[in-house]
């Protein structure tokens, strides 16, 4: 399966972000991406209740509109990045990543369990004061062009740090990971995250990351990447906007896990 991450730089306007998101999608299909994948928070970057304004009821809303309609105008299944969803609570909303298949519906949803807290001397953010959490882990399964089906777990940025999330995804042949990584954390940990939760799932990882200098102040790390069940990285766009393409090959992955067969080797203490 072929399939393209899209890296983003958004900004304080959410009609010129997504139209930039739909302009990847098509350039992902060019490239004959079978799965296009955006990264979080893809339709706005910025402050929290600038969230809460746009967010949307599920299932309907100008954002899930767009992108069902390239869905079916390219042909392909697209994983939504992050789409701020309304929750029961008028004050907060879900941070959901929204898989469309081809044909425009909507086949999986997966609202980010693990709320992001950092602070330093320059940065802090704390999303339990405008995110309502996710309440279990979510895949779903994807048959490519060639009739090989494949389970995709689905995760989102800070997702990375929590190891126990990945072995409930049903052993997944790919993880899928839109983000919005800080220069500063990703600097220090994104590879090494990306590589181990690829390394110890043995599958495939595609991450679509945000990476530049934003409008509100936030400078992201960037570094889409597909890593293959080895720990290598396929491809990579280190900064700014442009799309990641590689294959999942599942043939590879059959190889790696029946030579070293640790995930069935796994013993619970």
């Amino acid at each position: 399966m072929r399939i393209s991450a899209c890296q983003m730089i958004s900004g304080t306007d959410p009609e010129q972000n997504i139209l930039e998101a739909t302009n990847l999608i098509a350039a992902s299909a060019e490239s004959g991406a079978e799965l296009v994948v955006l990264p979080e928070h893809f339709a706005l970057l910025d402050k929290p209740e600038r969230q809460l304004a746009i967010a949307e009821t599920f299932e309907d809303g100008p954002i899930q509109e767009t992108i069902r309609v390239a869905a079916t105008r390219h042909h392909l299944w697209i994983v939504a990045g992050s789409i701020p969803i309304k929750s029961e609570y008028n004050r907060l909303c879900t941070n959901s990543s929204v898989v469309f298949d081809p044909s425009g519906n909507i086949v999986a949803r997966y609202d980010r369990i693990h709320l992001f807290h950092f602070q330093n001397q320059n940065e802090c953010y704390d999303e339990r004061f405008h995110v309502q959490p996710g309440q279990q882990p979510v895949h779903f399964k994807i048959t490519d062009w060639d009739g090989e089906t494949l389970t995709v777990g689905l995760s989102l940025g800070y997702d990375l740090r929590f190891p126990e999330l990945f072995r409930q995804l049903n052993q997944p042949d790919l993880i899928v990971l839109p983000a919005t990584f800080t220069a500063m954390t990703g600097r220090a940990h994104w590879a090494t995250l990306l590589a181990a939760r690829a390394i110890e799932n043995q599958c495939f990882v595609v991450t679509s990351a945000q990476g530049g200098q934003h409008e509100c102040g936030r400078t992201t790390w960037g570094h889409s990447k597909i890593i293959d069940p080895w720990g290598s990285t396929l491809s990579e766009l280190a900064q700014g906007k442009g799309i990641v393409i590689g294959n999942v090959d599942l043939a590879q992955l059959r190889a790696i896990r029946n030579t070293l067969p640790a995930l069935t080797s796994r013993t619970l203490y």
